[in-house]
């Protein structure tokens, strides 16, 4: 599990495809690193990832075809920054909110603008996720905990405080770029209840 609260901007190092999937190394200067073991797990643009390998300041992980369909590492390059968080541990807060890491699709870019000192996105997302997104509810966003401001048929929009703009990959975000979502844990798992419920 982790918490949407980004520790860290790293850069992909390496890219190697084949026909199963692919394997990806990611550096960062900024994490942590000596606390995280060979099969701990670290979100990576939001995607829960299993380190396979680790030096000081970088780790490997192997991404199924499944994973590069479901989101937006097949489009990624090496070089490009992404987001991190190490899981979350027992004694520690939760600033954002439950996020387990398992993308549930990728949305559009549709609208950037100015609002004050903030910068409001506005994000189309696939028709099969707009019933889990609801107004000033939780939604994560390339592994980032953001509130949703409001929903307009299947484009939503978040505020974003500078802070977050520089201390995540999001204010590299224009429009037409693809980003990673997951939806709120809660609302899916109140559908399966409800669902349960009525056979």
């Amino acid at each position: 599990m982790f918490t949407g609260i980004i520790q860290a901007i790293g850069q992909i190092k390496t890219k190697d495809m084949h026909d199963k999937g692919a394997v990806l190394s990611f550096a960062s200067s900024e994490l942590d690193f000596s606390n995280v073991a060979i099969g701990d797990s670290i979100a990576v643009n939001g995607v829960c990832l299993t380190a396979i390998e680790i030096s000081n300041n970088s780790f490997k992980a192997d991404l199924s075809q499944e994973t590069l369909d479901c989101s937006i590492f097949g489009d990624l390059s090496v070089g490009d920054d992404i987001n991190l968080e190490k899981a979350l541990r027992l004694n520690q807060g939760i600033d954002g909110h439950l996020v387990s890491g398992h993308v549930d699709g990728q949305g559009e870019v549709v609208d950037r603008t100015i609002q004050g000192e903030s910068t409001r996105f506005k994000i189309s997302a696939p028709q099969n996720l707009v019933k889990y997104i609801a107004r000033k509810g939780s939604i994560t966003i390339n592994g980032v905990s953001l509130t949703v401001n409001s929903i307009d048929t299947n484009v939503f929009d978040v505020n974003i405080v500078p802070h977050t703009l520089t201390a995540t990959t999001l204010g590299l975000l224009n429009i037409g770029n693809q980003v990673n979502l997951e939806v709120d844990l809660i609302a899916r798992h109140l559908e399966q209840l409800l669902n349960n419920n009525k056979s």
